[in-house]
């Protein structure tokens, strides 16, 4: 029995219009015709009520890298949020900091500082992955709400205790996975749910990089020495070791403070796919690849491929992804995200999408020519009459769907959610049982890949299975 709903696609169809296949109105009429499903339009995004002055959120960085510098000045773009403090390990970025927000901001290297602070409502996480758990969960035993970048644990074990501290807190609890929060996948769901391509039976995508910093080669200032980073507090619960700079500064490249390929980029994919099918996540994954180019100490692969086998559910069929990175791609950078179900497809990227309708014919057609030439002609005139010439009206199958030229971005409509959730309790769109459920397939796939071995996940119980 098909799972998506067939009466959304009749009514659907009903309404469109066949006049052109990638008109500039199609989309509009598209995006009104689902019964049942709102659609996502970017004035329905940005009509929001006016912020007080009492109603003001302040806001502390930890960690202010890349990450934590753009998840920052995203921030700021909403309404009534003011940066009041920074932490950093590296004296350089605290100088930066002040540049940046204004140089009465307070910084320190310690963040149980900032913790205490009672100017402080909510405070984003961007340290290296090996931090995320500890930082949070003090975070929100403190009182303070918690924007936390991705994945949003390094070991799945940790993030039942995000979960727990959660609920015990009540405090906002948000993961950085920003494309969940875009109209384009909002979207996708909807077509997706109204049933435009079918039932869904196979996903892939693909992140290609060709660059040195694509790759993690981050710049190390040159005054990077003990003297200026915090080392012991760094390292935390990983191995201890002298000082390193390309391990603080060049951190995903190592698995004692990151997660590789796949806690970076593969949390992505199955944040934005777990969004747009509803999915909990796979039951078994497979993983493969090696470090083919980037032989420069790292201890990560910068080729990796994934499978993922999804079970039957309440929400989907069962369905297979499949993902690949490759970090020294020679042809240039690439991005791909596509669903791929019995009668269509919907293919994504950072602009819009594009819907195929590839429905099968009623008529299969016929395999005649092993047969005598007499059962050819019984088998031609049983088929005539099973499936009659009619002519029909021919529509469009291709659509796209292009974001405005004044979209603000995934990033800023997932800030827009957290502090809307602050201020007004709605629910985040990614929260911690989202964001495990994101990242321990995650692990699964590293354990795969260095253990050469097929690796279970619970989806329901968020839990390895087998390791």
């Amino acid at each position: 029995m098909p799972i998506q709903p067939k009466n959304h696609r009749r009514s659907f169809l009903k309404k469109l219009s066949t006049s052109t296949a990638l008109a500039v109105g199609a989309p509009i009429a598209i995006a009104k015709a689902s019964k049942g499903f709102e659609s996502s339009t970017y004035l329905e995004l940005v009509k929001r009520k006016a912020v007080s002055a009492n109603d003001k959120i302040r806001v502390a960085v930890i960690g202010t890298g890349g990450m934590g510098i753009g998840d920052a000045n995203t921030a700021l773009m909403v309404d009534g949020v003011e940066i009041v403090a920074a932490c950093d390990l590296y004296d350089g970025r605290l100088d930066r900091a002040k540049e940046l927000w204004g140089s009465g901001l307070f910084t320190t290297k310690d963040y149980r500082e900032i913790l205490e602070r009672s100017d402080v409502d909510a405070v984003i996480n961007a340290t290296t992955d090996h931090w995320h758990q500890k930082i949070c969960l003090d975070a929100m035993q403190k009182g303070k709400h918690v924007y936390c970048e991705k994945p949003m644990v390094q070991r799945s074990e940790d993030g039942h205790d995000i979960i727990e501290m959660q609920k015990k807190t009540g405090k906002v609890f948000q993961v950085g996975s920003q494309y969940v929060s875009s109209i384009i996948h909002a979207k996708a769901k909807e077509l997706l749910a109204a049933g435009e391509i079918g039932e869904i039976n196979f996903a892939e995508a693909q992140i290609d990089r060709h660059s040195a910093r694509g790759a993690w080669q981050y710049t190390v200032p040159l005054d990077a020495s003990e003297k200026t980073v915090d080392w012991d507090t760094y390292l935390a619960n990983a191995p201890k070791r002298d000082w390193d700079p390309l391990r603080f500064f060049r951190w995903r490249n190592y698995q004692d403070y990151g997660t590789g390929v796949a806690g970076d980029l593969y949390v992505h994919m199955l944040s934005m796919l777990h969004f747009v099918t509803g999915s909990k996540g796979p039951e078994r994954v497979q993983a493969t690849g090696g470090l083919r180019y980037w032989k420069d100490g790292r201890d990560v692969p910068d080729i990796h491929l994934g499978l993922f086998d999804y079970p039957k559910s309440e929400a989907h069929p069962a369905f297979n992804l499949s993902l690949r990175t490759n970090l020294v791609s020679g042809g240039g950078d690439n991005f791909l995200f596509r669903i791929v179900g019995s009668e269509g497809d919907i293919t994504i990227d950072f602009n819009g999408l594009k819907l195929r309708k590839t429905p099968f014919p009623k008529d299969p057609g016929m395999s005649l020519n092993s047969f005598p030439e007499a059962m050819q002609e019984a088998l031609k005139a049983a088929h005539k009459e099973k499936y009659a010439q009619k002519a029909e009206m021919v529509g469009p199958s291709e659509f796209e769907f292009k974001v405005p030229s004044n979209y603000k971005g995934d990033r800023y409509e997932h800030f827009v959610n957290f502090f809307e959730s602050i201020r007004h309790g709605k629910p985040v769109v990614e929260d911690a049982v989202f964001g495990l459920r994101a990242s321990g397939p995650t692990e699964a796939g590293n354990i795969s890949y260095f253990r050469k071995k097929i690796v279970g996940w619970d989806p329901e119980n968020m839990k390895l299975i087998g390791v």
